[in-house]
């Protein structure tokens, strides 16, 4: 007879990660509701590919204050479109995937209106919004997770990525996605949708400021006793 396993530990080490995370950045939650729209989610990842987030949040406003509906949005001419984008890092790349990600939508639902994902499980959520013209696993995450649909998913990014894979939590070379369905079972149950928001927010923020790329500051990191890498280089010194 095969006894059960019993939770897995990286869920604690996730868990303790977050208490440290807490201790050093303080909570963070969203305050602005205008911005839980599921569209306004998807317009904003859309368009902020290797951009400032207050920078596409700004340019995701700004569209909807300008234009009124994403419908019309959408019709803009995509050279009108790239001039407004002109803040993004790249605005060319973002005019073209968010006109065709929103006309894409109005094609198949006659305007631009997700609320059908509302009655579907997360899978098939999260598979209907990545087939959508410049959306991936990182944007369909963010739309579910932190906008009003509040499902229980984690938005992984680039400093999320590095974090997890020197701590240990996930392999060295996880792209995204392997990073998403490592960590997604191992997200502790108790864990609200905001939690999980919280999660990503508080690990990017340390991302930017510790666990930099190239020189992370080890010594000073606030989850250091729960990571490989910081334990591996402060045993060499």
């Amino acid at each position: 007879m095969q006894l059960p396993l019993g939770p897995d530990p990286r869920t604690q080490t996730l868990a303790r990660i977050h208490a440290a995370l807490i201790r050093a950045f303080g909570r963070i939650e969203r305050q602005d509701e205008r911005r839980r729209d599921p569209a306004w989610t998807l317009v904003q990842g859309v368009i902020g590919a290797q951009t400032k987030t207050p920078v596409s949040n700004a340019s995701t406003d700004a569209l909807l204050a300008r234009f009124g509906t994403w419908e019309d949005v959408a019709r803009v001419d995509i050279a009108e479109l790239q001039r407004l984008l002109g803040n993004q890092t790249f605005p060319a790349v973002a005019a073209e995937r968010l006109k065709a990600c929103l006309l894409a939508i109005m094609e198949e639902r006659g305007a631009v209106d997700m609320r059908h994902l509302s009655n579907l499980p997360d899978e098939e959520a999260m598979a209907w919004l990545e087939e959508l013209p410049g959306v991936g696993r990182k944007i369909a995450a963010g739309v579910m997770n932190t906008s009003l649909f509040a499902r229980r998913q984690v938005v992984i990014d680039g400093h999320h990525r590095r974090v997890m894979q020197r701590t240990g939590l996930v392999p060295p070379r996880a792209d995204t996605a392997r990073t998403y369905t490592t960590l997604m079972p191992l997200l502790p149950e108790e864990w609200s949708a905001a939690d999980i928001d919280e999660h990503h927010l508080l690990v990017k923020r340390l991302g930017q400021v510790h666990c930099r790329p190239a020189r992370p500051h080890c010594s000073v990191c606030p989850i250091h006793p729960d990571c490989e890498t910081g334990t591996a280089i402060e045993s060499v010194r």
